[in-house]
C-alpha cells in the first residue's frame, strides 16, 4: 500500500516584526493590552511593497525541499493554498513552479478555503500521492493579507498577518497522513469575506475583509472541535494518542477552547499566534514548521493539524510525523 509522509517543512515571515505598540505609533486606535488580551497576538508580518505570496512561497518551498533532502525536480505535484494569489491568473503555483526551476512538467495549481486551505491542500496531494499518479507534493500556504485589510477597522486590521509555510509530502511505505477530513458550509459565507470582485477594470462591492467576529468564534469552535475527534474516528484512535494539536493560529482563545473541547490538555497544543498573527492559510505549516525546528516535534508522534475559515470551510488532517 502506498501512504503519503511528510519528509521536509519550510516557512517564512517577511521583514521585521511589527509589534501592537509599532501598531499604535502608526495611528490605529488600539493598544498593546486590548490586542493582546483579546487574541493573544504581540506581533505579525507585512510583506514588503512589491512582495507577493509566490515570493513568500518561494523562500518557505526551498526550505521545505532542502529539509526533505530533495531538488526541485523531485516534485511533481505543487498545491498552493491562498487567498491572496500574485494575479487572477496564472495560478500561484505556476509561478511558484517557474521560480522554483522545475521543469518537470508537473501538475500546479491553487485552493481557495481561505484559512481551511493547507488542511484541503494536504488532503487532495495525499490522495494524489495515495493514487499512484504522484510521488512528491509540494504543499505550500501562502498569504499577503495585509493587502486586503481596511485600517481604520480596528477589530481587523491587528488581527492578520501575511506569511508562507510549505511541506514535502511523498510516496512512502510507512503510514504518514493517517485520515483527513474536509467541510464547508455556504450557509455561513458572509460572517466573513471579502465581499468585492473586478469587473471591466474597476471594483465592485467591497475590497476589504469584513468579520462577525462573535459569530466567527462561536462557528470556529465548535466545528474545529468536531472535525479532530472525526478524524481520530477515522483512524480508530483516542485522544490519548495524540502527542500534539496544530489548530489554525488565529486568536489563542480559540486555540484554547477548541482544546478544551477536543480534551487535549494545552502543553499538547503549538501556539504560535502570538508571534505572527492570523496568517490564514499559512498559519498551519508556519506553526508545524517552527515545532520541529525547534525539536518539540519529533519522528514518530501523532499530530491532528485542523483549520477553519471563511466559506464557511473547515478541515483536519492526522498525521503521524
Amino acid at each position: 500500500m502506498i501512504h503519503a509522509r511528510i519528509s521536509g517543512t519550510g516557512s517564512y515571515l517577511p521583514g521585521a516584526p511589527v509589534t501592537n505598540d509599532d501598531l499604535v505609533a502608526r495611528g490605529i486606535e488600539t493598544s498593546d493590552e486590548w490586542i493582546a488580551t483579546r487574541t493573544g497576538i504581540r506581533a505579525r508580518h507585512f510583506a514588503a511593497e512589491g512582495q507577493s505570496a509566490s515570493d513568500l512561497a518561494e523562500v518557505a518551498s526551498r526550505r521545505a525541499i532542502e529539509a526533505a533532502g530533495a531538488s526541485g525536480d523531485d516534485i511533481d505535484l505543487i498545491i498552493v493554498a491562498t487567498s491572496t494569489p500574485d494575479f487572477i491568473f496564472p495560478s500561484t503555483a505556476a509561478l511558484l513552479q517557474s521560480r522554483l526551476g522545475i521543469r518537470n512538467d508537473g501538475a500546479a495549481f491553487d485552493v481557495q478555503a481561505v484559512c481551511s486551505g493547507f488542511a484541503y491542500a494536504l488532503s487532495i496531494a495525499e490522495k494524489f500521492i495515495r493514487s499512484g499518479s504522484h510521488q512528491r507534493a509540494l504543499v505550500v500556504g501562502a498569504e499577503v493579507f495585509s493587502r486586503i485589510l481596511d485600517w481604520s477597522d480596528r477589530g481587523t486590521c491587528v488581527l492578520f498577518g501575511d506569511g508562507a509555510g510549505a511541506v514535502v509530502l511523498e510516496a512512502a511505505d510507512q503510514p504518514g497522513v493517517l485520515a483527513t477530513a474536509l467541510h464547508a458550509d455556504g450557509l455561513h459565507h458572509k460572517i466573513l469575506a471579502v465581499p468585492g470582485a473586478i469587473s471591466s477594470g474597476k471594483v465592485l462591492g467591497d475590497p476589504f475583509l469584513r468579520m462577525d467576529g462573535q459569530a466567527v468564534f462561536k462557528f470556529a469552535v465548535r466545528v474545529l472541535g468536531d472535525v479532530a475527534s472525526e478524524v481520530l474516528d477515522a483512524a480508530g484512535m483516542s485522544v490519548d494518542q495524540i502527542d500534539w494539536l496544530i489548530p489554525h493560529q488565529a486568536n489563542i482563545r480559540i486555540i484554547q477552547s477548541t482544546a478544551k473541547r477536543v480534551g487535549i490538555p494545552l502543553e499538547k497544543v503549538i501556539a504560535t499566534v502570538g508571534a505572527h498573527g492570523n496568517t490564514s492559510a499559512a498559519s498551519i505549516p508556519l506553526a508545524l514548521d517552527a515545532a520541529i525546528r525547534d525539536g518539540r516535534i519529533v519522528r514518530g508522534q501523532n499530530i491532528v493539524l485542523e483549520g477553519v475559515g471563511g466559506g464557511f470551510t473547515w478541515g483536519a488532517a492526522l498525521i503521524a510525523y
